[in-house]
């Protein structure tokens, strides 16, 4: 009977794209040893040199197993070089080095291109290919390297935002939706955000029409014409607006960052044995209390209470166990993160014509795997940022009695139920007045604003706070910065940034451990229960009605130990009609997030438990204030509220109400539909 080859692919893929992971990386220790020693040569460790020969010979077996031929022919090309390098007939000098480091550039491509069945960037290989062929074993250096511009083999990463808005009768022409999304989703990353603001109230719906739109944001490599296809059958019958968004400083720089994005997307999860005879252990356990409560229940007598209680205990236990057990295996080491930088400070260094060297402190720090592919990109941005912008050239470094060596600092540690992650460079910093003047000049500020230090840099994480023109003016720092901070955000982080002129810059990322659950306090606004994330309580107090003021122009403040912060009332904010119309009867819990305080006001607090986190927007909509939601123990719905969220809402002055409580999420998702 005939094997299907093709069930194997997906893990012949994986595993050759993490043996070249290890390749680049053995590769560029090789070429840090001899920068280290000021060396063109330096004597290759046989250890680092039989790991990468092992996996280029890997990558060569698998492919030829599964006929991908072109993978054979260049990986074949590439293992002659390595032995030679192994048994000495080969020197391993920095422009070897870079050839080599250029051959996994190349090998990755194809295989990219095996994987997804598209051509690659066939001249660029061939180049590399030939200058492979052409080294000599007699030679001590070689001859200059000759760098093609190697190209994703799925063409250059667009960013695709699309509103789709049907027309009601779109149903009667016999098209669907459904399908015209299908599509999008096969074409790269998507993202759906339903539009649900025409649909009538239930006794004014027509099944036969459509009412619903959709917001897309689509990313990958696809052309404009192949969106307009897909919508080639709704044109006349939509309101389709199509615009390509920047990629700015996130879009991939060269054929290394665009596969570390594109297998950032990866489905699968390897976990270490131990952890996996863990979780067993734990599953065998909550068997066998199950079975003794079934027992028990099955013989139910009042002389078994004591044992009933015993068994709830254990059965409380085996599942707190459980849900440890199954959230280890989720959690990953940043260095998954933190090694992608390392070939991209390589390229931009040798580019640029600087000396940088990549520090990695607390890599080993663990943090939730769907966090980790989604940091990617942000701390791709902030480390080049760093690199291109931050840190001198060479004599400028000496002139300013620096050493010619810049450094990048990425620091993991754990504090709370958050990751902290600094990003710190030693290069010039930013500068104020640059930045100030800039603002003013593109209208964000006024120029007689008097604002400090903290808050000029700020400005950076403005939308649209920089051009390219503006680029070496203000460091380059607000590039994109905006989308950083809004990645972050969307991770439920925040992001923060220090900066001493000439000195240097560091930013500050503090990330959640995992998106699946969360320690929070359970408080009550009225006959509404909200949830409040432990990491962002300072404390609680209760109110003294004299040390609540209203400034002129400004929303209530709440004078608290000589510090005055923002007040908020929930109760008004969600529209929620309080318990009480005494306001010293209820309390104040403080609240702190990106280092500012607010606080809120409720009726009382409830208990501190952990909870399921359930994507609102998945489920419902975007609510302003309210960054997820949980299933109680009751099976009522409870919201999480967004902290930072509403800091920020409050420090701005732009508080306002939601939506009737008809239309809140409060009172629409009383029913737990939350699956």
């Amino acid at each position: 009977m005939a094997i299907d080859m093709r069930q194997f692919h997906q893990t012949f893929f994986e595993e050759s794209l993490e043996g070249l992971a290890n390749m680049e990386t053995e590769l560029l220790h090789l070429e840090k040893a001899a920068a280290n020693k000021g060396q063109e040569t330096v004597a290759a460790d046989p250890e680092i040199l039989n790991t990468i020969f092992r996996a280029a010979h890997s990558i060569k077996g698998g492919s030829s197993t599964f006929g991908f031929e072109d993978v054979v022919g260049f990986a074949h090309v590439l293992e002659s070089r390595l032995d030679a390098m192994r048994d000495g007939r080969l020197t391993p000098t920095r422009n070897v080095i870079s050839l080599l480091l250029l051959s996994v550039d190349c090998l990755r491509s194809l295989i990219i291109s095996a994987r997804t069945g598209k051509e690659g960037d066939n001249n660029a290989i061939d180049s590399i290919r030939k200058q492979l062929e052409n080294l000599e074993s007699e030679q001590p250096s070689s001859p200059p390297l000759t760098v093609p511009v190697l190209k994703p083999p799925q063409g250059t990463i667009s960013h695709w935002q699309i509103t789709f808005r049907p027309h009601l009768h779109l149903f009667h022409t016999g098209n669907d939706p459904l399908r015209i999304l299908r599509e999008l989703d096969d074409l790269g990353e998507c993202r759906v955000q339903v539009d649900i603001s025409s649909l009538p109230g239930w006794d004014q719906i027509k099944p036969e029409e459509c009412y619903l739109g959709w917001k897309i944001e689509l990313i990958g490599p696809i052309p404009r014409e192949t969106i307009n296809e897909i919508f080639s059958w709704v044109v006349d019958d939509c309101s389709l607006e199509i615009d390509r968004k920047p990629m700015q400083s996130l879009a991939p720089r060269s054929i290394a960052e665009a596969v570390a994005s594109m297998d950032a997307q990866a489905g699968t999860l390897r976990v270490s044995v131990p952890k996996v005879d863990a979780l067993i252990n734990t599953v065998g356990e909550l068997v066998i209390t199950q079975t003794m409560l079934s027992l028990i229940a099955s013989n139910f007598s009042f002389d078994n209470l004591s044992r009933l209680f015993a068994g709830i205990t254990q059965l409380e236990r085996n599942t707190r166990e459980l849900q440890e057990s199954v959230m280890s295996i989720r959690m990953l080491p940043l260095s998954f993160a933190f090694n992608r930088l390392l070939r991209m400070a390589h390229d931009m260094s040798q580019r640029l014509g600087k000396k940088v060297e990549l520090i990695f402190q607390g890599e080993q720090t663990e943090i939730d795997k769907t966090v980790i592919d989604r940091l990617i990109d942000p701390l791709m941005h902030l480390a080049r940022n760093s690199l291109d912008h931050g840190i001198e050239l060479p004599a400028e470094r000496l002139a300013a009695g620096k050493p010619e060596t810049g450094y990048i600092t990425l620091k993991a540690y754990q504090k709370g139920g958050n990751v902290v992650i600094e990003v710190r460079d030693d290069g010039r910093g930013l500068s104020h007045e640059r930045i100030f003047a800039k603002a003013v000049e593109r209208g964000m500020v006024s120029s007689s604003s008097n604002l400090s230090p903290e808050e000029i840099a700020e400005l950076i994480f403005l939308p649209g706070f920089s051009t390219t023109e503006s680029v070496s003016d203000l460091s380059g720092r607000g590039v994109g910065m905006d989308v950083v901070r809004n990645n972050i955000r969307s991770l439920g982080g925040s992001v923060e940034i220090a900066t001493q002129p000439g000195r240097g810059t560091c930013f500050t990322l503090r990330l959640p451990l995992t998106l699946a659950i969360l320690d929070g306090l359970s408080v009550q606004v009225g006959d509404q229960t909200y949830i409040l994330p432990l990491v962002n309580i300072v404390e609680s107090v209760r109110i003294l009605p004299q040390q609540v003021s209203r400034p002129v122009g400004s929303s209530e403040m709440y004078g608290l130990r000589k510090e005055f912060m923002p007040l908020l009332r929930l109760n008004e904010l969600f529209h929620v009609e309080s318990r009480s119309t005494d306001f010293s009867q209820g309390l104040l819990v403080i609240v702190e997030a990106e280092g500012k305080k607010a606080g809120l006001y409720v009726d009382d607090l409830l208990d501190q438990q952990q909870v399921v986190i359930k994507n609102l927007a998945t489920h419902y909509r975007k609510v302003e204030g309210i960054s997820a939601a949980t299933i109680l123990g009751d099976g009522t719905v409870a919201m999480i509220l967004d902290v930072p969220g509403l800091i920020r809402l409050a420090h701005t002055g732009t508080v306002h109400a939601t939506p009737h409580a008809g239309d809140s999420p409060a009172s629409s998702m009383a029913t737990p539909t939350l699956n």
